[in-house]
C-alpha cells in the first residue's frame, strides 16, 4: 500500500517502510536501494542516510504463507519531501490541552497495529506539550505531562512512524504556552535533535507583536522558521497552520509543505461543506510537496475542544462524503479521534486502500468542481490517466457556516449524472466504485447514479479502449 513516490533530502535520516496488509509473519525485501540505505527483512523498515541525489526505482517485496506481492516505487533523493500528502493523527480534536504521554503512545500503538500498513504514519502532538519556561540555554522542553520526551519520540520511531510537534511564531501559542518568537534557530535545532518529523506552526500569539495584518507581514515569521528548519539535518514537514486570507497564494513562497486554508473544522455538516466546497478556489496551488490543508478529519470519537467526548456528529453518509472530498482535494489526512477507542466503522473508513490511493496519487492534480441540479461533482485526474470522481448530494450553492437547526426534512435519493466529456473522455468508459471496491461496468458517454442524503458515490472512471 505504499504510495508510488517518496522524497528525502540527501544526508538526512531516512525512515520509511513496506506498508503491506496480509497474514503475518511477513518477510520483506527492497531491491534497488541506494548506498546508505538498508531494509530490515522482519519489520520492512528502511533506514539509514541517503548519500547521493537522484531518482531511484526500488522494488518492494512482501512474502507470507499465501504468496508474494511486489510494487515498484521511486525514491527521490534531492530537495523535496512530502511528495504525497502526509497521513497521520493529531491530538487536538480529541484531547486538546489534556494531551499527555500515555494518550500519544496509545495513538502510536494503534496506528502501528491497524493503520500503518495502509499508509498512515504521522503521530502529531498539538498544543499543550510545552514547559512553562525555557532552559538557561534557551531551549523549549516538554512539561510534566511528557516526562521522557526523547523516549516518546524513540518509541514512535521504533514503530516506523513519524513524530510531529506544534508551536507558534508568537511569544505564546493558541493555548497560552511558550511560542518560538525570537528562538526559531534554537527551537529548530532542539526539535531536530529530538527526532521531530513534522511542525505545525500556528499564528496564534504573533498578533501581539506584528506590525500590521498585511499578507507580507503575516508571511515574515513563517519565512524565518523556514530558514531555521533549513539549517538542521532533518526532514521536517512544515505546516503553515493559519487560515489567513489567500494563504494558498504565498504558502509555498513562505516555505510551507502545506498551509491551512480555513478556520478550524468541527464535526458539523454545514462546517465540513463550508470548508470543503470552496477548496476549488485554491486548488491550482496544489502540487507534490505543496498542499492546501482544509484541516483535520472529524470522524471517530472526538470532543475535548468542544466540551465533551462524543462520536462524530456527522452521519455515516456525511463521513463518507468528508473523506471522499478530502481525498479528491489531495489534502493532508490527519485523524483527530481517540485512537485507543476507534470503532469498526471508523477503522473501515480509514483503511480503504483504493480511496487512500486517490489522496496519495503522485501527480497531485488540482481538484475541479461541477455544479449540477441535485448536488456537486468533484473530480481530479490520476497518474494513470483515469479520473477520481465524487458525485455528492450537497446543496449546489448555499453553504452556511452557522446553521442552528440545519435541514429539518431529510431528502430522498437523488439522481446525479457525470458526462464523460467533462473529463475529456470520449465514448465509453469503465466505472469502478471505490468505497465498495467493485467494478460497475462500462458506460457510454455518461454515468448516472442515485446518491443518498448528504452522501457520495465515489468512482474511478477510465477510458475504455
Amino acid at each position: 500500500n505504499n504510495p508510488l513516490v517518496y522524497g528525502v533530502r540527501k544526508g538526512n535520516p531516512f525512515l520509511w517502510g513496506v506498508m503491506a496488509t496480509g497474514i503475518r509473519p511477513m518477510i520483506f525485501s527492497a531491491s534497488g536501494l541506494r548506498e546508505g540505505l538498508a531494509i530490515d527483512t522482519n519489520t520492512g523498515l528502511i533506514t539509514g542516510v541517503a548519500l547521493k541525489d537522484g531518482n531511484y526505482k526500488v522494488v518492494l517485496t512482501a512474502t507470507n504463507k499465501k504468496g508474494i506481492d511486489k510494487k515498484t516505487i521511486t525514491i527521490k533523493i534531492g530537495k523535496d519531501i512530502a511528495l504525497t500528502p502526509p497521513m497521520g493523527w493529531n491530538s487536538w480534536n480529541c484531547w486538546a490541552l489534556a494531551v499527555d504521554d500515555a494518550k500519544v503512545r496509545d495513538a502510536a500503538r494503534v496506528m502501528h497495529e491497524k493503520l500503518y500498513h495502509y499508509g498512515w504514519n504521522y503521530v502529531n502532538i498539538d498544543d499543550g506539550w510545552e514547559a512553562t519556561n525555557r532552559t538557561e540555554q534557551g531551549e523549549i522542553l516538554a512539561n510534566e505531562k511528557f516526562p521522557d520526551f526523547k523516549g516518546l519520540t524513540d518509541y514512535i520511531h521504533s514503530l516506523g512512524l513519524k513524530f510531529g510537534i506544534y508551536s507558534s511564531p508568537g511569544p505564546t501559542t493558541c493555548g497560552g504556552y511558550i511560542g518560538s518568537y525570537q528562538h526559531e534557530d534554537i527551537d529548530a535545532k532542539t526539535w531536530a535533535s529530538q527526532g521531530v518529523d513534522y511542525l505545525k506552526y500556528d499564528y496564534c500569539g504573533y498578533s501581539s507583536v506584528e506590525r500590521n495584518s498585511e499578507e507580507k507581514t503575516i508571511q515574515e515569521p513563517y519565512i524565518t522558521m523556514r530558514k531555521a528548519l533549513d539549517k538542521v539535518n532533518r526532514d521536517i514537514v512544515y505546516c503553515i497552520g493559519y487560515g489567513a486570507p489567500n494563504v494558498w497564494k504565498w504558502g509555498e513562497e513562505a516555505g510551507g509543505n502545506q498551509w491551512r486554508t480555513t478556520r478550524d473544522i468541527t464535526d458539523e455538516w454545514n462546517v465540513v461543506t463550508a470548508i470543503g466546497c470552496f477548496q476549488d478556489v485554491c486548488a491550482k496551488s496544489s502540487a507534490p510537496g505543496k498542499y492546501n490543508d482544509p484541516d483535520m478529519l472529524v470522524v471517530g470519537t472526538l470532543g475535548k475542544p468542544w466540551g465533551n467526548i462524543h462520536n462524530s456528529y456527522l452521519t455515516a453518509d456525511e463521513q463518507y462524503s468528508h473523506i471522499s472530498l478530502w481525498s479528491i482535494l489531495s489534502a493532508p489526512l490527519l485523524i483527530g479521534c481517540d485512537m485507543a477507542n476507534m470503532d469498526d466503522f471508523t477503522l473501515n473508513l480509514l483503511t480503504n486502500n483504493e480511496v487512500i490511493a486517490v489522496d496519495q496519487d503522485t501527480i497531485v492534480s488540482p481538484a475541479k468542481k461541477i455544479i449540477v441540479h441535485n448536488g456537486q461533482i468533484w473530480y481530479k485526474k490520476l497518474y494513470d490517466g483515469s479520473y477520481a470522481v465524487g458525485l455528492f448530494q450537497i446543496d449546489p450553492y448555499y453553504i452556511m457556516w452557522n446553521q442552528k437547526e440545519g435541514e429539518k426534512v431529510q431528502r430522498d435519493l437523488y439522481d446525479i449524472k457525470i458526462d464523460f466529456s467533462a473529463l475529456g473522455i470520449k465514448g465509453r468508459a469503465k466505472v469502478r466504485d471505490l468505497w465498495r471496491q467493485k467494478d460497475l461496468g462500462i458506460f457510454d458517454g455518461s454515468y448516472q447514479t442515485k446518491v443518498p442524503y448528504h452522501g457520495v458515490r465515489f468512482v474511478k472512471v477510465t477510458q475504455d479502449n
